[in-house]
């Protein structure tokens, strides 16, 4: 009964809904974290990708918006609010990650300011919009993870998660010129990365088929 409650309890007014978990209400932060856990999952899937560090992630999410609920500013988006600290988690999990390969295995980090030399295009379709087969698009998520964070988190909001221009700058705390500049460069990068990976893949095929080649020359014979 209780879940079958939480959209009715979610469809009243956000202030009301506010109100509640800056209360304490724990029948509000159940609701919350059922019609939120999905999504920001999601996010920090894409962010991380990997699941159980997402879930991780995740509990730590909620342990943060639980604890910073009353720091919430009225007028402001629930939405955009818990998605700014997922992301800001992502980033945080992502850079003690980053520091402990550094010091296990001595490597030197991608240096993300190399990828402002991105020319920057017109706004276009997305990579997302353009495939059509879902392994195709698993594909393209898996090519993201190269992009630079930078880039990243303003195309997974936008690309993936659906926030419009302004919902996206909001969550991470940016103007909108700045988010479709970011989005613009993401993208280009994206297809860098992808027309790489299909070169890649078409090579390794011709190479892998040489007694193809080999019967179709002398087929004359």
């Amino acid at each position: 009964m209780a879940e079958l409650a939480h959209p009715l309890w979610w469809a009243r007014d956000e202030a009301e809904v506010v109100t509640e978990l800056q209360s304490g209400s724990e029948t509000a932060f159940d609701a919350f974290i059922a019609q939120y856990h999905v999504p920001v999952f999601n996010l920090l899937l894409q962010m991380l990708g990997n699941e159980a560090d997402a879930a991780d992630a995740s509990q730590e999410v909620f342990l943060k918006a639980f604890r910073g609920i009353g720091k919430f500013r009225r007028g402001s988006s629930l939405k955009t609010w818990l998605y700014r600290i997922a992301i800001r988690q992502a980033l945080n999990q992502r850079r003690w990650f980053s520091r402990h390969r550094r010091n296990e295995w001595s490597l030197d980090g991608q240096n993300e300011d190399q990828s402002a030399a991105l020319q920057i295009e017109e706004l276009g379709p997305s990579p997302f919009d353009q495939l059509a087969s879902h392994q195709t698009q698993q594909v393209v998520r898996r090519a993201l993870a190269e992009v630079p964070q930078v880039f990243r988190s303003a195309v997974i909001l936008r690309d993936l998660e659906g926030l419009s221009y302004e919902e996206v700058a909001e969550v991470l705390d940016v103007s909108v010129g700045t988010v479709k500049s970011r989005i613009l460069r993401g993208r280009r990068a994206l297809r860098i990365v992808l027309e790489m990976s299909v070169h890649k893949r078409t090579t390794e095929s011709t190479q892998s088929s040489p007694g193809m080649t080999g019967e179709m020359a002398g087929g004359g014979e």
